[in-house]
C-alpha cells in the first residue's frame, strides 16, 4: 500500500461530492457521481482494512448496485414521462 493511494481516495470522494453539487440539474450525472462516491469509499475501506472486512465490502457493493439500478429505473421512467432527465421538470405540475 503506497501513500498516494491513501491520499487519492478522499480526493475522489470530494470530487464526486462537488460533481453532485455542480451537476444537480441532470439526474444521470448525479447518479454517476453517487456511484463514483460508493466505489471510492470501497477503495478507501479496502486500503485501510485490507481483506478483513470482506463481507462488509460485498454488502456495500451490493447496495451500490441496487442503488444504481433503482436510479436508472427512475431516470428511465422520468425521461419517458417528461422527455428529459432534468430535475427541475419534476417541479412542473402537468396535470
Amino acid at each position: 500500500m503506497t501513500p498516494w493511494m491513501l491520499l487519492i481516495s478522499p480526493i475522489l470522494v470530494i470530487i464526486s461530492l462537488t460533481c453532485v453539487i455542480l451537476q444537480r440539474q441532470h439526474l444521470l450525472m448525479a447518479l454517476l457521481a453517487l456511484e463514483v462516491m460508493v466505489l471510492s469509499l470501497m477503495f478507501m475501506i479496502i486500503l485501510v482494512s485490507g481483506s478483513s472486512w470482506l463481507m462488509f465490502i460485498i454488502i456495500i457493493l451490493t447496495f451500490g448496485a441496487c442503488e444504481a439500478s433503482l436510479g436508472l429505473a427512475c431516470m428511465t421512467a422520468m425521461s419517458r414521462s417528461y422527455g428529459n432527465d432534468q430535475l427541475n421538470s419534476l417541479l412542473l405540475n402537468k396535470c
